[in-house]
């Protein structure tokens, strides 16, 4: 056996023999979770976004305007929530329906 040789396993669904990686790369797109902003936009980690309505903060004492721009998103694994940075909020989770991306 060579460096390139993959262990094989069956994979139940196809009925087929293939490399674990394969199955494995296969396994993690059907699980991936779509996040889209407020106008159908595919997010992603890392993108820019907008908010399009004001958002009180709750326990930060303080309110996000309409139109604040939220730099590098990171997607949660939840369809609707994306965890954010903001200078003088720790922990800000929105949800996807109040942003669009930039």
């Amino acid at each position: 056996m060579n460096d390139t040789d993959d262990e094989y396993v069956y994979d139940e669904i196809s009925g087929e023999w293939m490399p674990a990686s394969q199955l494995a790369a296969r396994d993690a797109a059907e699980n991936a979770v779509e996040v889209r902003d407020a106008v159908g936009n595919l997010l992603a980690d890392g993108d820019q976004v907008t908010l399009i309505k004001d958002l009180n903060v709750k326990g930060a004492g303080q309110t996000l305007k309409q139109g604040t721009l939220i730099k590098s998103i990171r997607l949660t694994g939840d369809d609707q929530e994306i965890d954010c940075r903001y200078p003088g909020i720790k922990g800000l989770v929105l949800r996807a329906e109040f942003v669009r991306k930039r």
